[in-house]
């Protein structure tokens, strides 16, 4: 049959809809509105169980949090880590065919998830960390996104290439539905998860986020996470981001490396029930002194943006909110990353800022966090445009500063890359599975994106 080429190098053959037939646009359609019915269906369970393990109605998770007695602190998350343990092996025994991650899906399962356990692991992620596990709360969304792909896509018998374009897709439209981030969401999926940002791959992705996005909305409010003052640029923060760019870079060198080895260090057979109790227990005693600690972070990093914590206490959350995240993560418990790595990040930004502010002062010191949790976000993602578009969106205040973003995010990827870090999601992979995944690289076409002989 005739091909017909273009010109325009991004856009191969008759354009960029002559490559997917109907049918593939459906599914982008129908997996959209799935990831942002999940996402909303999972902030209701996260803000119910939050209120009921906390004991209030209205207000921050933070404010609540610090309101409890100290034997609370310990109740919820001792029983945190029962269900978190209970609960993990439970999931193991449940049926059924295709990987239980998502890194794991896309780089070696062919793009299949396994839909029951994946729903029953989202829920569990969200129940935990809404009684205080310091995870993300992105990774059940992004799971619901993904397994109704996977279940989508087999059905329409897609090849694999669009099925696991499909699954990365319906992990980005999950997070975006769940922070309000549409187009961050959809960069997420094709340049973390899939590795490349061709017109042809990006489309569906665009669309499918915006279509969850907006579902979403019934729940999820139309408006920034972070809602924080319009921010100026000077010039001591260009300096500053040039300073502070190779440094983020390491700092999340370190993490993503820390991550790697709790991984490895996964419980099995009775551990998977006894380690996330003795974690989460420990986790509440600790929490007593420092509640910023519990949860993803959130409450935190609104305060390190608008310059509401000490510098004392921002130098120990740097230390104990990391081995909180990597202490639950160890345990076997499942969650999300992406908030206690921008947490990390921002903490990490906030306490350099102090410092710089005392040599060159002048900017707002909420900028020098916000700068510095892209930065270490960028890295440890090996994303870096996702990163920025990512935390543009989340504030919707910090475009001013868009120029030392870019200057300390490039630094900071260079470094991670120089170094040879992977990502915090390979990271989650043990060796041999990371090393297939290298091999695997980003997502090739079986067929010309613009040909009429594509499938589907």
């Amino acid at each position: 049959m005739r091909r017909h080429f273009s010109h325009q190098p991004n856009v191969p053959g008759r354009g960029i809809i002559a490559g997917y037939r109907p049918r593939f646009w459906a599914l982008v359609a129908l997996i959209g509105v799935a990831a942002g019915v999940g996402a909303a269906v999972l902030t209701l369970l996260l803000n119910a169980v939050q209120y009921a393990a906390w004991n209030y109605r209205s207000g921050s998770y933070l404010h609540a949090v610090m309101s409890a007695t100290a034997a609370r602190h310990l109740v919820v998350l001792l029983a945190a880590g029962v269900i978190a343990g209970v609960g993990g092996l439970l999931i193991g025994r449940v049926r059924g065919s295709g990987a239980g991650e998502i890194s794991e899906a896309l780089w070696l399962g062919g793009g299949r998830l396994s839909f029951w356990r994946s729903q029953a692991r989202g829920a569990l992620s969200i129940v935990i960390v809404a009684m205080g596990a310091s995870l993300g709360r992105e990774g059940a969304p992004q799971l619901t996104g993904a397994a109704v792909a996977t279940v989508l896509s087999e059905w329409a018998k897609l090849p694999t290439w669009q099925r696991r374009l499909l699954v990365a897709c319906g992990a980005g439209a999950g997070m975006a539905a769940v922070y309000n981030v549409p187009l961050g969401g959809a960069l997420f999926a094709v340049e973390v998860l899939l590795g490349t940002l061709s017109l042809p791959i990006v489309l569906p992705a665009v669309a499918m986020s915006a279509i969850a996005t907006v579902v979403a909305w019934v729940v999820v409010p139309d408006r920034p996470t972070y809602v924080v003052p319009v921010f100026e640029l000077k010039a001591s923060l260009v300096v500053w981001a040039l300073i502070i760019g190779p440094l983020a870079g390491l700092v999340a060198v370190g993490w993503v490396r820390a991550i790697a080895v709790v991984n490895t260090l996964k419980p099995r057979q009775r551990g998977r029930v006894l380690a996330p109790i003795i974690i989460f227990t420990a986790l509440g005693a600790v929490s007593i002194a420092y509640p910023q600690l519990l949860g993803n972070g959130k409450d935190t990093v609104a305060q390190a943006i608008t310059n509401q914590l000490a510098f004392g206490l921002v130098a120990v959350l740097l230390v104990l909110k990391p081995l909180a995240t990597a202490g639950c993560l160890g345990s076997g418990a499942p969650g999300g990353l992406f908030t206690p790595t921008l947490t990390l990040g921002v903490l990490f930004g906030d306490l350099l800022g102090h410092g710089w502010a005392a040599i060159w002062p002048g900017p707002a010191l909420g900028s020098y966090a916000i700068i510095g949790g892209a930065a270490v976000l960028a890295a440890s993602m090996q994303g870096p445009l996702s990163a920025v578009v990512l935390m543009l969106e989340l504030t919707h205040t910090a475009d001013a500063l868009i120029v030392p973003i870019l200057l300390a995010v490039a630094e900071a990827t260079i470094v991670a890359r120089v170094l040879g870090a992977p990502s915090i999601y390979s990271a989650r992979l043990n060796d041999d599975a990371s090393e297939a995944a290298v091999a695997l690289g980003p997502l090739e076409p079986e067929a010309p994106l613009g040909s009429q002989e594509q499938p589907a």
